[in-house]
């Protein structure tokens, strides 16, 4: 279970990082693209958490990728 961030690049763009990583694994245009990418990654490796931030760097959401483990065992309803 891999998780990854969602954060914004001082430099400009939107980062995926997994999490403990040194360097992003991809900056894109938008926060939207890099949450699709960081989806993607995370299911790539196995699934896990993907937690967004917004520009206070503050996490506003987290979603769980299949087939990571979803701690909780309510209905995500923005879905």
């Amino acid at each position: 279970m891999v998780n990854y961030h969602v954060t914004k690049n001082p430099d400009g763009g939107w980062d995926a990082k997994k999490a403990g990583g040194k360097k992003s694994s991809g900056n894109f245009r938008t926060q939207k693209e890099a949450e699709q990418a960081a989806k993607e990654f995370s299911k790539n490796s196995g699934g896990g958490e993907v937690r967004i931030h917004g520009l206070d760097g503050k996490i506003r959401d987290s979603d769980t990728v299949a087939p990571g483990n979803d701690p909780r065992n309510i209905k995500d309803t923005k879905y």
